[in-house]
């Protein structure tokens, strides 16, 4: 298993007009993450993947390019997680065939499923897979909060590594990295990434990584060796253009930005709005020319 630390790009997946993946452009982004970003891995099928708008054949499939193009350049994480437990050991028994270093799964969400249920279902995926585990925990969308005592119980599993962390809950995190310090933790939200770099993330896990990840390792690094306020400076430039690509449209703005460097990152999967809008391209190319 390749070294799970440092910055990972959530990889954005480019679709077709009809919504079909376009292959191409896929390896490209991909292309564009190791070669132009000098991310030290990808984490595949999460969020910005637009992950829960497509079919177990299609996640297989794009878990299948993601490897092929990337070969063993970088570390490999496959966001195998659904309210379907099926489904999940079987995108993750295929992703694991595949050679993908790790495992991760958001929580079961939708039905208010109990701690009992959620950790049959870590540890399912894992009995059936072998491979290890990153719990994937975003409350904000899942609506699933997970306390110190439970992670806890979910670490009884050796297999399971640590936590991506997408919360704003940063005494949640201070207390889990105190109480498990041998666990791994991922920052999961971009714009906050100072303040989890100075709580002891190991790592981070990121959207706007695929167009400004030289960035995010600067705030790492920086962050790391006590240079607070040159960190921060970077945070704030790094805010400026979050904040205009939230504002904008988040994964249609960032695939914007990408075909402004080169890359054929393709549109959004529908129900999303698949097409930018005439303004929504003057602002992509405004935040290209001001940030990138």
């Amino acid at each position: 298993m390749k070294n799970l630390t440092g910055i990972f790009s959530a990889l954005l997946v480019a679709f077709n007009e009809d919504g079909s993946i376009n292959e191409q452009g896929l390896r490209q982004i991909i292309r564009h993450n190791i070669d132009k970003m000098k991310v030290d891995g990808l984490y595949v099928g999460g969020s910005t993947g637009e992950n829960f708008m497509l079919s177990i054949a299609e996640k297989k499939e794009i878990f299948r390019i993601a490897k092929d193009e990337a070969k063993d350049q970088i570390a490999l994480i496959a966001q195998v997680g659904s309210v379907n437990l099926q489904e999940a050991v079987e995108l993750g028994k295929y992703a694991t065939e595949l050679g993908y270093d790790c495992l991760s799964a958001v929580t079961p969400f939708y039905y208010k499923f109990s701690f009992a249920e959620i950790k049959h279902y870590y540890d399912t995926i894992i009995a059936e897979t072998g491979n290890n585990m990153i719990v994937y925990s975003i409350p904000f969308l899942t609506g699933v909060n997970i306390g110190v005592e439970q992670f806890g119980e979910l670490y009884k599993n050796p297999k399971i590594l640590g936590v991506k962390f997408t919360a704003g809950d940063f005494y949640l995190l201070e207390r889990l990295k105190k109480a498990y310090p041998n666990h791994l933790i991922w920052a999961g939200f971009d714009e906050m990434m100072l303040p989890a770099v100075a709580l002891g993330v190991d790592g981070a896990i990121g959207s706007t990584f695929n167009v400004n990840a030289p960035r995010a390792r600067q705030i790492f690094e920086l962050t790391k060796q006590g240079k607070l306020a040159e960190a921060l400076a970077v945070q704030h430039v790094t805010n400026d253009l979050i904040e205009g690509i939230l504002a904008n449209g988040l994964y249609l703005t960032i695939k914007e930005l990408l075909k402004l460097q080169g890359v054929e990152a393709g549109y959004c999967r529908e129900p999303m709005t698949a097409k930018a809008t005439d303004k929504q391209l003057e602002v992509a190319k405004a935040l290209y020319a001001k940030f990138l």
